[in-house]
């Protein structure tokens, strides 16, 4: 019983660290987007700018509710929002909740994709280069893993589109379905072979931390006087690494993975932008160019859940994993 108390009262303490991060975070996007340069009415009406009155412009900044005070228009936001409305966005003149519904599993489809794999093969590079310590395979990986660390998500997505794209033909440049494709017609595989790119971006983007972190790690274990004694009784090789190694930087590997969802998440953007892929990132990316405050609050307080949803995933794994980390549930 106590054991459910505590575990309730750490939830309720994320909880109110999420809606306090939450209305922060709205507040600040909100601050930032009143001091942008973009004119969300010329944003608005596009092309077509010379050949609107002073009427008609006033009319449109009465529509969106442009012409009132900022805080009034936050004010009336937050109202609306506490109601389950997220507002309509200016650029698709559609419900922001619709917008977002229909990119969401776009984006988590190809950001799951590429945790994984950017987990799995990070961790692996990491074993290996430590097991292989001051090895040229080792040099090796440590200097793909500094380049890669180094590398904008934006240039790797471009330099990606411009070899298996463009110049051998194998993988599709852009979209996330063909081109003139109806919708009923589009397959599974037709999604997968789009998201090849963008998912490949983001894995190898990915790898650097979690494979550094896990070749630092190891290496300490490696380094231990248990370790010492292990080899001395013959064990060597992955029979050392599965007894005594793997526990030891499996747990922090696992947080580290779990607390990139940011990471995650601002590549996304980057990448889908390139890619033409339809998901929250290119619907980010167009409503902070375009002015769509209601579009750009609604895709930050979802970005900030997925990001704090990470973390807290990353933190309860930890308690369960580790059970010296019972006793300080609460801190």
């Amino acid at each position: 019983m106590t054991g459910i108390l505590e575990w309730g009262r750490f939830v309720g303490v994320k909880l109110l660290r999420l809606l306090s991060l939450l209305a922060g975070v709205s507040v600040v996007a909100f601050i930032l987007m009143q001091f942008s340069p973009v004119d969300p009415i010329e944003a608005y009406i596009g092309g077509d700018l010379i050949r609107v009155s002073a009427e008609q412009r006033s009319l449109i900044e009465e529509r969106w509710g442009l012409n009132d005070p900022p805080a009034q228009r936050l004010f009336i936001w937050g109202q609306a929002l506490l109601q389950g409305d997220l507002g309509t966005s200016m650029i698709y003149r559609q419900p922001v909740a619709d917008i977002i519904q229909e990119r969401f599993l776009n984006s988590v489809a190809l950001m799951a994709v590429a945790w994984i794999l950017s987990g799995l093969i990070g961790f692996s590079l990491g074993v290996v280069a430590a097991m292989k310590r001051e090895s040229m395979l080792d040099r090796l990986i440590c200097w793909y893993c500094y380049t890669l660390a180094s590398t904008p998500v934006f240039w790797m997505a471009l330099l990606l589109l411009m070899v298996f794209g463009v110049w051998l033909g194998w993988l599709p440049v852009g979209l996330g379905v063909p081109a003139g494709m109806a919708a009923d017609q589009v397959t599974w595989t037709d999604r997968a072979i789009h998201m090849v790119l963008p998912a490949l971006t983001l894995s190898l983007t990915g790898v650097a931390a979690i494979a550094l972190h896990t070749r630092q790690k190891l290496l300490d274990v490696l380094d231990s006087d248990y370790i010492l004694f292990a080899r001395a009784r013959g064990e060597r090789g992955v029979q050392l690494f599965r007894r005594h190694g793997f526990r030891h930087v499996v747990l922090p590997a696992l947080t580290l993975q779990f607390a990139s969802f940011s990471e995650l998440f601002g590549g996304a953007v980057l990448a889908e932008q390139v890619f033409s892929y339809p998901g929250l990132g290119q619907a980010t990316v167009q409503a902070g160019l375009r002015g769509d405050v209601p579009l750009l609050l609604g895709l930050v307080l979802c970005s900030t859940i997925f990001v704090f949803t990470g973390n807290l995933l990353a933190d309860i794994l930890y308690r369960f994993i580790d059970p010296r980390m019972k006793e300080e549930l609460l801190t």
